[in-house]
Parts: structure tokens; C-alpha cells; sequence
């Protein structure tokens, strides 16, 4: 990466001037709303402790290579060239083993820039096969840390590459911050019509590494009246960043171990986010409200809830935040008291659906049933378990 003492400061400008940059190279992904999913949210069998939300979908499923992590490989690979210059850079070549490999891929290429991707022997044939449209440099490793950083060492002796960290750096932070900047850009024009507007209360978005969340936390660290919250799988010790907010005092959690069905987010956070995470400005007290988890069996009646009612194309990960607002009790409590002391209406609040890079497979995976169930919902047989043709029109 480009020496840390070349980067912008950690800030909203900073994130502006990395949006300057790459939104020529990015989808401006959409927001959307969804009044069934309102509804749901805003329901409690005790009705006294209904929280009310509006809540407004940042997709960044559709963005390019299906994830907000093009957003910070293309301005990681931009300052890159600035520093080095581009005919160094070529030279050289980046090379990465992260969970942003394919974004790094597609960044490089833009520019011809020679891209070296280590990727475990287990990693699915349509990750490898979408790693491979953009570059030929990929090559294979055992699948612990330890053998994908040792491939890694071996790619950069052999050919000078330069190493691209997935979260852990001012450039990556920045880049993945500019879905806050285009997230409070499209509420702002959406709602601008309104009579009286509410303005944005709640951020929630998936935390891992911690790149996408910290830069969130950083755009929005001049708007005090705007909560940034993290949202985890508790599986397995996966809510790492959650334990160790909550540990008196806090502290970073290096190391994880879980299979969660939120493979995204089975990365500790990253000490550069960490920081973000705990301080704060004389505008703000804190950068970050807090941090939430779920079970692995919310996360996917959120995830199934986005595909039937949205039909919105996510992975698992993307549904974390949707999961802590509709089933997180400590969540929907907070938000419910607050809501009381200001006179009970509701708050306007955005989740970050992070990335779709799922399979058909892997979901059939998660949702398949017994037979009668899946028949059932194919239209095969019916409520009485028969499966009988009628002779009907239309």
C-alpha cells in the first residue's frame, strides 16, 4: 500500500476527496425502501415496546463485483499510482489475499496493473472463475492465514508486488466510507420533498475487518444526531468486536475462530478501524455507538425476508444489520425508549446491505427443507399434501 505517511486524515473531507476520484469507476447503488419490511420492524407482541422505523436499504449488493469493496481497492490502487506512478506500479504489480481479492482484480485492471491473487484450494469454482476474468495471476495456498501470507511473501520476492491489506489502511477506510457519502446524498434528495423532515437517526452496517464500518463511522463523525452501529454474528465468538467494545476496558479481540453462515464477517477488526471505533471529537463523544449481534437463525429470516419481499439478491453477511433491527431485543428496546422521550415518532434509519456474492447452491444450502416443504413452496403439491393438475386457465 501507499506509505500511511501519504495519506489524507481520517475524515469527512477526506472520504469526499476519495469519492472525487473513483465514482467514475463505481455503480451509484441504490436506495431502497420497503413498506412490509416497516411494518415488521415496527411490530413487538408487546405493543408498548414497539420501536417505529422507516428504514432505507443502501444496495450495495449492486455494486461492481457484487460488494462495496471496489469502492476501496479502486482508491487504494489510485493513490497507488499518485505516489508511485503508474509505470511503477506496473511494473510491480499488487498482490492480496483478502476477502477483497476480487475488487483489487477488477481495480488493477482499469489500469493494466499486473494483479496476483492467493486464493485457499477450497475457495468455490465461481469465486475462482469471477477471480479469473480479471486477472491470470492467480494462484493456490492452504487455507489458514499462515499459508495464504506465506504464498503471498513468495509472490512479492519473486516479483516486487505490492501488498493491498482488505481493511486495515487510511485508503481502504476512505474508499468504503463513500457509501455513507452517497448513502446521505440519496436520503437527503429522497426525502427532500417531505414537510417535515425527519433526518437520518441510525446507520447499521455488517462489521468484519471493520473497513466498511470505520469508514461510516468517519464520514458521519460531524453529524451527532446520526448513530453508527455495528452489527455481528454472535456464532462461534464471531461477534468479536461486540465482546470486546463491552470489555471493561475495551479491548481489540485479535483473533477469530467461527463458521458462521456470514463468512464476510469471520475477520477480526482491524486496528486502524479499532481506533475509529473507540474515540471520538469534540463534535461527536463517539465515532461508534455500539456494536449488536445476532443468531444465525435471524440472520436468515432477515436474508429471506430481503429475497421474498424485497427481491433483493444478498449474502448472509448483508443481512446482519436487518437481523439486529428486527430481532436484537437490547436494540429495539434502546431505540423504542428513545423514541418515547422525544414524544414516540419514528426515526428514519438506513441499513447497509454490504454484497450479494452468494451461489444458488449456497442458499439452496441454507433454506432447504423437508421435501414436502420445498414442493409446497414450488407450487408441487398442495395444502393437503396432493399434488393434483387442474385443468384451469391462467
Amino acid at each position: 500500500m501507499a506509505d500511511v505517511s501519504t495519506t489524507l486524515p481520517l475524515e469527512p473531507d477526506s472520504i469526499r476527496h476519495a469519492y472525487s476520484k473513483i465514482h467514475r469507476y463505481l455503480h451509484k447503488t441504490p436506495l431502497l425502501t420497503n413498506k412490509t419490511i416497516d411494518r415488521m420492524a415496527s411490530f413487538s407482541p408487546d405493543t408498548d415496546q414497539s420501536p417505529k422505523f422507516n428504514i432505507y436499504f443502501k444496495c450495495e449488493n449492486y455494486q461492481r463485483i457484487g460488494a462495496f469493496k471496489a469502492r476501496g481497492a479502486f482508491y487504494a490502487v489510485i493513490h497507488l499510482i499518485e505516489v508511485l506512478g503508474l509505470e511503477e506500479v506496473r511494473r510491480r504489480g499488487v498482490v492480496t489475499h483478502s476477502s477483497g481479492k476480487l475488487a483489487l482484480a477488477l481495480a488493477a485492471s482499469h489500469f493494466q496493473i499486473p494483479a496476483h491473487i492467493v486464493m485457499p484450494t477450497i475457495s468455490t469454482p465461481s469465486k475462482i472463475a469471477g477471480t479469473q476474468c480479471y486477472t491470470k495471476n492467480v494462484r493456490f495456498s492452504g487455507s489458514t492465514s499462515t499459508e495464504r501470507e506465506a504464498v503471498v511473501m513468495e509472490v512479492i520476492e519473486e516479483t516486487g508486488a505490492i501488498l493491498v491489506p482488505p481493511y486495515d489502511h487510511p485508503d481502504i477506510m476512505l474508499g468504503q466510507g463513500t457509501t455513507a457519502l452517497e448513502l446521505q446524498e440519496q436520503y437527503e434528495a429522497e426525502t427532500s420533498n417531505q414537510d417535515e423532515k425527519a433526518g437520518l437517526r441510525i446507520v447499521l452496517a455488517p462489521l468484519g475487518g471493520g473497513g466498511l464500518l470505520s469508514g461510516i463511522s468517519i464520514f458521519f463523525s460531524n453529524k451527532p444526531e446520526i448513530a453508527v452501529i455495528g452489527c455481528e454474528p454472535s456464532f462461534q465468538g464471531g461477534n468479536d468486536g461486540e465482546i470486546g467494545l463491552n470489555s471493561a476496558p475495551p479491548r481489540r479481540i485479535e483473533t477469530v475462530k467461527t463458521l458462521t453462515i456470514a463468512d464476510g464477517l469471520r475477520t477480526p477488526v482491524g486496528e486502524l478501524p479499532w481506533k475509529i471505533f473507540t474515540s471520538g471529537s469534540e463534535i461527536k463523544k463517539k465515532n461508534l455507538k455500539t456494536i449488536y449481534s445476532v443468531t444465525e437463525e435471524q440472520i436468515k429470516n432477515a436474508m429471506r425476508l430481503v429475497f421474498e419481499r424485497m427481491k433483493v439478491f444478498i449474502e448472509p453477511s448483508s443481512a446482519v444489520p436487518l437481523a439486529v433491527v428486527l430481532y436484537n431485543h437490547e436494540f429495539r428496546k434502546w431505540v423504542h425508549q428513545q423514541q418515547q422521550a422525544e414524544g414516540g415518532a419514528g426515526w428514519d434509519i438506513a441499513v447497509v446491505l454490504s454484497g450479494g456474492n452468494t451461489t444458488i447452491d449456497a442458499v439452496i444450502g441454507l433454506f432447504g427443507g423437508p421435501d414436502k416443504d420445498v414442493k409446497r413452496a414450488e407450487g408441487i403439491s398442495g395444502l393437503d399434501g396432493k399434488s393434483v393438475v387442474e385443468n384451469v386457465a391462467g
